[in-house]
């Protein structure tokens, strides 16, 4: 049963799917991924929407929470503060994201070329464990 579950991804790559638009879509993927303006595009825009969270104004969540419970810790936070106060966000924290969304893009690009390179195997080791498993099957109803 075990050995099923396990060979489910690859049974997966055997079913007959449009080979075409699968192909199309993985050398996009790749390309994207590999893009270094598309990797500086993906970093830019994390660091402005961490940027623009550490600027959110929690002061009047924290007022909120203090009114149902004047004891919590939100009752020392002050009107103004912002998501940054409160976390203790330091004034680089957006550009550290960004670079390790820059790394992290990069290396998926290296994993999804890899992948893609190895496709075809994985295709064939797929059909060969179908046929595998179906053989088994038929032999176990005789």
């Amino acid at each position: 049963m075990r050995w099923t579950l396990a060979a489910l991804p690859l049974l997966a790559l055997a079913a007959p799917l449009p080979a075409a638009a699968a192909d199309h879509e993985l050398r996009g993927a790749v390309a994207t991924l590999n893009d270094p303006a598309m990797q500086d595009r993906m970093a830019d825009t994390v660091a402005l929407l961490v940027g623009a969270l550490m600027r959110l104004n929690v002061g009047p969540l924290a007022e909120a929470v203090a009114s149902i419970d004047p004891d919590s810790p939100a009752a020392a936070i002050p009107p103004d503060a912002t998501l940054g106060d409160v976390t203790g966000q330091d004034p680089d924290y957006a550009e550290r994201m960004a670079g390790d969304v820059r790394a992290s893009a990069r290396m998926a690009g290296r994993a999804a070329s890899a992948l893609s390179a190895y496709t075809p195997v994985l295709k064939d080791m797929a059909r060969d464990l179908a046929a595998q498993w179906e053989r088994e099957r038929d032999a176990a109803r005789r």
